[in-house]
């Protein structure tokens, strides 16, 4: 083959594989709605879904109201996308905390952990999960097919053993709202995720002795907080 034709080809690689840079236009479009993004979750955050309105967000994010409507129809289509990238990314941190684990109960520990911590260190982040749960069950579908997974993990291992499954988990995340709140007005005592761990294990069913071993395990190494 001559060097013209292997530099032709090469050529043609690096084109087919280059990905097209986004216009201005474009550019401008992601941007706008990424700050509507970002108002829309702080203010979320702040006050609620409930007590937030449109021309809020807009002002948060310093853009035109008109604006709004280039990228989504309803409040509700705004609310829609704030929860599924938040719970993208809890989901996404989740399975990192816990992805060399083997023990379910030690699975099912670290992911409260996290979540208590995450609180704790991002306030922002715990009070937008907290207020988007009132209105959009998010904890649910944050932790929902995560939990259930772990939960029947370790019924089959012989580790949980509980009367019913769905009351389980409602109980187990309902908890964890509980005590997320709690850090967030300040008044949880320091380890409360050990001990918020160690009662979720105790509800699935450890003994005392086993659920307080295993919540005071040392934590896998812990993702960068996402929101």
């Amino acid at each position: 083959m001559s060097s013209d034709a292997a530099s032709g080809e090469a050529a043609s690689s690096v084109e087919m594989h280059t990905a097209p840079r986004p216009d201005r236009h474009t550019r401008r479009r992601e941007q706008t709605r990424r700050k509507l993004l970002d108002a829309a979750r702080a203010l979320f955050a702040r006050q609620g879904v409930e007590n937030t309105r449109i021309n809020e967000i807009t002002d948060e994010a310093d853009v035109g109201f008109g604006s709004f409507y280039n990228h989504f129809d309803s409040k509700e289509a705004i609310v829609e996308a704030v929860v599924e990238e938040t719970v993208a990314a809890q989901g996404d941190a989740v399975a990192s905390v816990t992805a060399d684990l083997d023990d379910p109960a030690e699975v099912v520990a670290a992911a409260h952990r996290y979540f208590v911590n995450l609180a704790r260190s991002d306030p922002e982040w715990g009070w937008l999960l907290i207020r988007l749960d009132a209105s959009q069950k998010i904890g649910l579908r944050a932790l929902g097919p995560f939990a259930q997974r772990d939960l029947e993990r370790g019924i089959r291992a012989g580790r949980f053993r509980v009367a019913n499954k769905r009351v389980a988990l409602f109980a187990a995340g309902g908890a964890l709202l509980g005590v997320m709140g709690d850090v967030l007005d300040g008044r949880a005592p320091k380890d409360a995720d050990r001990h918020h761990a160690e009662g979720v294990l105790r509800m699935f069913g450890l003994s005392g002795k086993d659920a307080a071993e295993v919540a005071r395990r040392p934590m896998p190494q812990v993702p960068a907080p996402v929101s």
